[in-house]
């Protein structure tokens, strides 16, 4: 029976239904439910990253803006430092979690009306609520760090290029904005970014769509990636001299190497007729790459700074050289190191650093004593129990997931699945990067593994909005295009 029209659901401006609340509004609200984690801890959380991140905006802005040149930089990303400076201007972190919490809560709402557009405010908010409280995104975005700026920046590439059509004029400069700032803001988001693009690109094939509309959806991401790396050339050739993409970054894969054992190998093997700067250190390499980089008496730490300069013009040849001469070994301990980052996402990374505490008293001597009274401080979080929330969550997202897809079947959401399929690819790209380059550690695999309960909050949210739309796929088809239309 066709039901009378005041019977339905009344759609608002952009097709949706229930809660009668403006968007800026439930971006607020959202926002507000992420920034959890800090009113629990009592002060913004804090990596020893974090202090580096906090100092270096200063230098790098004199330089930059009253041509004050510094021998040293920093070894951090500029563009994030230079960003959150004018929000925390060394007194006080707390307004860059709001930055933070803003800009994510506004990601996710636009990612929502993308997959869902016929619903609500309503379920946009249960949906943020419940990723605050049983995954790591509240978390990473109270994280005084750019981990939170890589999901940004995957999710706003995904809607740039897979569905613009749901994007305002105006979103989708800001969209590309803030993707541009979480891709310049770290080295693996430029990394993931490349291959972002050819996936996206092979979906775009998949759905045999014209040449040019392929590679219009690479070009997009291409685009984001080109404006961040032409950003950071230029930034370091103008404080360096020199265009770079890292800057004066410590020799992270050396490092690596090493501490994987066919770098110690070949360096053991070869140091006698080598006049490199590592070998006067070959007997006490171990196999710890945070030993060998930060320790004390490590080799990065310990050396001069023409020594360092040595040692990171000397990285390369040893990796290619141990890749070489090793090749089926040194792959098996980077492909071991990827499958132990898959599986690593607790939030054991964010206790108490007695080097971050030392760092208050010149960085941010303003926010010192609240810093010491957080639970972070005092190791008063209880990260053990809030990373056995997340491992369940994980595990209950992927049930959740598939059971949603199995009643979604019917329907074929393609948006759904190509966002499904691009968060399950980055999340293991994710781990192949950070994994065999870095080290396997906790947060690397933290900040992204929240995006699969995303997945199932919006496998839910579409479900929703089919049983909306109506009873046959003819008539969501109609519905969605409809509503989704809001360029």
């Amino acid at each position: 029976m066709r039901l009378k029209r005041q019977d339905g659901p009344r759609l608002g401006d952009n097709g949706s239904s229930g809660l009668s609340l403006p968007p800026a509004v439930s971006v607020v609200l959202g926002a507000w439910m992420l920034s959890w984690p800090a009113f629990y801890n009592g002060f913004p959380l804090i990596y020893p990253d974090s202090m580096t991140y906090l100092d270096d905006g200063r230098t790098v802005a004199r330089a930059v803006f009253f041509h004050q040149l510094s021998g040293y930089y920093g070894m951090r990303s500029f563009f994030y430092s230079l960003v959150i400076l004018p929000f925390h201007q060394n007194v006080t972190p707390w307004p860059v979690v709001a930055v933070q919490c803003l800009l994510v809560a506004w990601v996710l709402r636009l990612v929502v009306r993308a997959i869902a557009p016929l619903l609500g405010e309503a379920p946009y908010l249960v949906m943020v609520l419940a990723l605050s409280l049983f995954s790591s995104v509240g978390w990473f975005s109270c994280l005084i760090l750019p981990d939170i700026l890589g999901p940004v920046f995957y999710l706003g590439a995904f809607l740039l290029a897979m569905a613009p059509e749901t994007l305002k004029r105006m979103e989708r400069w800001g969209l590309f904005a803030a993707s541009c700032w979480g891709v310049a803001s770290h080295a693996t988001h430029l990394l993931l970014a490349g291959v972002l693009c050819l996936l996206l690109a092979a979906m775009a094939a998949l759905e045999r769509r014209p040449l040019r509309q392929i590679a219009a959806v690479a070009g997009k991401v291409t685009a984001l990636a080109a404006v961040a790396a032409g950003a950071q050339l230029a930034l370091h050739g103008y404080l360096y001299g020199t265009p770079t993409l890292n800057g004066e970054r410590p020799p992270f894969l050396m490092a690596r190497v090493i501490a994987d054992g066919p770098g110690r190998q070949y360096l053991e093997q070869n140091c006698a007729h080598l006049n490199w700067s590592i070998c006067s250190h070959v007997n006490q390499l171990t196999s710890d790459p945070d030993q060998f980089l930060w320790g004390d008496d490590g080799v990065w730490a310990s050396a001069s700074d023409a020594a360092q300069r040595q040692l990171v013009r000397e990285e390369m040849p040893l990796v290619q050289a141990t890749v070489r001469t090793f090749p089926r070994q040194q792959f098996a301990r980077s492909f071991g190191n990827f499958l132990s980052q898959l599986w690593l996402f607790g939030l054991y990374d964010l206790d108490p650093s007695s080097w971050a505490h030392d760092q208050f008293k010149t960085v941010m001597p303003a926010s010192q004593g609240a810093y010491e009274r957080s639970r972070q401080a005092r190791n008063g979080l209880d990260l053990e129990f809030f990373t056995t929330v997340q491992y369940w969550s994980v595990l209950a997202a992927i049930l959740i997931a598939a059971g949603f897809v199995a009643l979604l079947r019917r329907w074929k959401p393609r948006r759904l699945y190509q966002l499904g399929a691009t968060i399950a690819f980055l999340v293991v790209a994710n781990a192949a990067v950070t994994g065999p380059l870095s080290m396997p550690e906790d947060r690397f695999e933290c900040r992204v593994i929240w995006m699969a309960p995303l997945f199932a909050g919006l496998c839910a949210l579409a479900w929703l909005n089919q049983r909306k739309a109506g009873p046959s796929p003819e008539a969501t088809a109609e519905a969605l295009e409809g509503a989704g239309r809001m360029g």
